[in-house]
């Protein structure tokens, strides 16, 4: 997958490439607008990460006059932390927004689940089980499993954060969500051991006293 960066600090954007290219990503920068223009008249990256002060314009204006007629995912990474200004970015259509500084770990989790959604096949494997995005089914060695909507849910929720700590209290808050129902750390483990027992297969780890991961096959 292809990352734009748009960035004029130079220390920024080689820690940023250095990590993006370490996880496994294309990642090709440039440090003005008239730079982006250049690039994306010839290229069309998955993703775009990009800083709103730059030396020849406003990033704001930039994705919303040109960026968002190609539909292009993109992140603001700015040190402009102004309510307004957040507000701005994310309803003009852009996939989310971090203020400087930032956790590289955070970036890298909200591009995972960004390359996750446009991958163009919908389905996630590890060892031997398969998640359809689209069909919300579950496949183990190519037969569907009977799988509760809760659970799928939780399943799910889980795959979305690949390689990233899922808290309980997340699981719990959403469970709240999609049920109105008050839930405990209880509720949380019988799931879990539910899914694992239909899963047959140990991709579900616990981290002891936080939550659940699952890892991306390697």
């Amino acid at each position: 997958m292809n990352i734009l960066l748009i960035e004029d600090n130079e220390n920024i954007l080689d820690g940023l490439k250095y990590s993006l290219t370490t996880a496994g990503y294309n990642v090709d920068a440039c440090q003005t607008i008239k730079e982006a223009l250049d690039y994306l008249h010839n290229n069309r990256p998955q993703i775009i990460i990009l800083d709103i002060t730059l030396p020849d314009g406003n990033g704001l204006n930039f994705f919303e006059h040109y960026l968002t007629k190609y539909q292009i995912p993109t992140i603001f990474l700015t040190a402009c932390d102004r309510e307004e200004e957040i507000v701005k970015g994310l309803n003009l259509g852009a996939e989310d927004y971090l203020t400087k500084p930032f956790f590289t770990k955070e970036l890298l989790a909200r591009i995972n689940k960004i390359a996750l959604r446009c991958k163009k096949s919908a389905i996630i494997k590890i060892k031997d089980i398969k998640f359809d995005l689209d069909k919300m089914i579950v496949l183990k060695k190519d037969q569907e499993l009977d799988i509760s909507s809760l659970e799928l849910k939780i399943l799910h929720l889980l795959l979305l954060n690949l390689n990233k700590v899922v808290n309980r209290e997340v699981i719990i808050d959403k469970l709240w969500e999609w049920t109105g129902n008050d839930v405990d750390d209880h509720t949380i483990t019988v799931y879990i051991s539910r899914i694992r027992d239909k899963l047959g297969t140990d991709i579900i780890k616990t981290v002891k006293g936080i939550g659940y991961r699952i890892d991306e096959e390697k």
